[in-house]
């Protein structure tokens, strides 16, 4: 399961540009957190943790837990914006996630044994055809990535949802085809022939 981050926010008693741009200038990220059927609670982050956060990688498919005065939220991620010239965070939404709650979460992929697989050893490419595979997950477990095994493929091959163990609990959000995650296709030129022999 992926392991989130921590952040500690303070209640936003003003909401506007002119408010957003105060809190900027003291070092801190005007944020929300909504859903689980409770009023939106507008918040202020900490620019400095929050950017840690983000280029950790996982931003959107991590549980965090944030506390706003005291009381803990365990939320997710669903949107940023970043300043259009500085690339800084301007404003993040999350939202409230429980232990009942299913999530519709893009899960990166893994290709694991290219070194050993043997179309790639005869010289074949590794096409990926999706870097990331949307689920639908148990809120509480979501998966890191997903694992997909090279060790017997060869050059022709292509490698479907089918062929990759999920995690418990977790489906595809695609279910009307086996749809492909990569191939191993034979470079332009061609094998070479003891490749091919």
């Amino acid at each position: 399961m992926a392991t989130g981050f921590e952040l500690k926010a303070s209640v936003r008693n003003r909401v506007g540009k002119g408010a957003a741009r105060a809190l900027r200038r003291e070092g801190l990220i005007p944020a929300v957190i909504y859903g689980d059927k409770q009023p939106a609670l507008p918040i202020s982050i900490p620019v400095k943790e929050t950017s840690l956060a983000l280029h950790k990688g996982g931003f959107l498919t991590h549980i965090a837990t944030v506390e706003v005065d005291g009381v803990k939220h365990q939320v997710i991620a669903k949107d940023y914006q970043l300043h259009p010239v500085s690339d800084k965070v301007v404003h993040v939404d999350f939202l409230r996630v429980s232990a009942n709650d299913r999530l519709t979460i893009e899960i990166p992929v893994h290709f694991l044994n290219q070194e050993t697989s043997p179309g790639l050893k005869q010289g074949g490419v590794l096409n990926i055809v999706r870097h990331t595979v949307e689920l639908i997950v148990p809120a509480l477990a979501i998966p890191e990535f997903l694992e997909v095994d090279l060790a017997k493929s060869k050059v022709g091959d292509s490698i479907h949802i089918s062929a990759v163990k999920l995690p418990d609990g977790c489906q595809p959000t695609i279910t009307d085809r086996d749809f492909t995650i990569a191939t191993i296709v034979a470079p332009a030129g061609g094998l070479t022939e003891e490749a091919a022999g």
